[in-house]
């Protein structure tokens, strides 16, 4: 996409940004950018690019009187393409997300923020990859908010992962809460999670209310709360996920349009449940704006809540990404009529398997949806 900024001699205002987030527009600059792409009077940019390189042309003096910039960026890793260095003295406010985790956020984000002096407004969704240490309140002083005198407004949500090694340090949720007993902000909601069976460690800090497009990685220990903004969520535990959990995730995230799930460990009060009068205690669940679904990688019961109708209600046009043994056993070979109804709402089915398969009642079983494979190669030992 090359856009011609000169003949817009009066532009102060630029979106290319959608609401909704599967029509979000992306730039990508990965040839050197046009001589035409500046402006001298644009004040406010809002703009969603590939990486975070992609974000530091946009600072590189081609905007120079650019005071607001809002930027989603999909992947942000560290190169020496261009440099990071350089006060930003006009900018006053300035929004950075990406639903991707980063392992480079010492080396990216952190110096780029160093550079804006100015700043009054700030906000950063973010999912991080460290390898010593979780990003807290203590943190966020001494790298961020004492380095920037007339900040007034900060919004956050940053979730930091941490793999866990031996005699290692364990910093729990009460030791985060305790980095932010004299923060600015009103009110933060912070909480550590361990999974021991991939030893790894979460922690997720966020300012509330929240403004964050993402929330990802959410395990049993959730709080709850609400989260308007959020658009992408995904699930992941070691321990089982129960139907009330679903619930709370769909109330505290009304307007979710992408879905993931992962979790290997079958529930356990779907027995109870079933045994009772034919799931008929479930609360129903909805799900109005879901439009892409990823159960790649579940327990066939997962598959069972979100296909069973009476547990779930989706709405039409559903993009639903899974494993082909997996759907058929659930669906008993595309014959049971508990799942018959959801199912009638896939308008794209992308089916991961060892090669296509020629199914007639698939295709009847899911008969608005564009059925595609992901094929799977397995390499074989000689």
């Amino acid at each position: 996409m090359q856009l011609h900024l000169d003949c817009l001699t009066n532009l102060i205002s630029l979106t290319l940004y959608e609401s909704s987030y599967k029509n979000r527009v992306l730039l990508c600059f990965d040839d050197p950018l046009p001589p035409t792409f500046r402006s001298s009077t644009l004040l406010k940019l809002n703009i969603r690019v590939q990486c975070f390189e992609d974000c530091l042309y946009l600072l590189n003096g081609r905007f120079n009187q650019l005071h607001t910039l809002y930027v989603d960026i999909v992947d942000i890793y560290h190169q020496d393409q261009i440099e990071n260095q350089g006060d930003l003295p006009n900018l006053k406010c300035f929004s950075l997300s990406c639903e991707s985790t980063t392992s480079d956020y010492n080396k990216t984000i952190v110096p780029l923020l160093n550079r804006m002096s100015n700043l009054e407004e700030l906000s950063l969704y973010l999912a991080v990859y460290d390898d010593e240490t979780f990003i807290d309140g203590n943190h966020l002083k001494k790298n961020i908010i004492n380095r920037m005198p007339r900040l007034n407004q900060f919004r956050f949500y940053i979730r930091s992962n941490m793999f866990i090694r031996n005699q290692m340090y364990f910093p729990s949720t009460e030791d985060i809460q305790q980095t932010f007993i004299d923060f600015p902000n009103n009110e933060i909601v912070s909480y550590v999670d361990y999974l021991p069976e991939t030893r790894e460690g979460r922690c997720h800090i966020y300012s509330y209310p929240s403004f964050t497009p993402y929330y990802t990685d959410i395990a049993n220990n959730f709080p709850g709360g609400l989260f308007q903004h959020v658009r992408v969520v995904s699930l992941y535990d070691d321990s089982p996920f129960e139907h009330e959990f679903f619930l709370q995730i769909a109330q505290s995230f009304p307007f979710v349009e992408q879905l993931s799930v992962i979790n290997h460990k079958s529930q356990n009060r779907k027995q109870s449940y079933e045994s009772n009068n034919d799931n008929q205690n479930f609360s129903l669940i909805e799900y109005l704006f879901l439009s892409e679904h990823n159960l790649l990688n579940v327990h066939d019961d997962y598959i069972e809540q979100f296909l069973f109708n009476s547990k779930t209600c989706l709405p039409n046009n559903v993009s639903l990404y899974i494993n082909y043994k997996s759907l058929q056993r659930v669906t008993h070979n595309f014959t049971r009529d508990a799942t018959r109804i959801n199912s009638t709402k896939i308008n794209y089915l992308n089916l991961r398997a060892e090669s296509e398969c020629s199914n007639l009642s698939l295709q009847e079983y899911f008969p608005y949806a564009k059925i595609c494979y992901s094929i799977m190669f397995w390499i074989t030992e000689q």
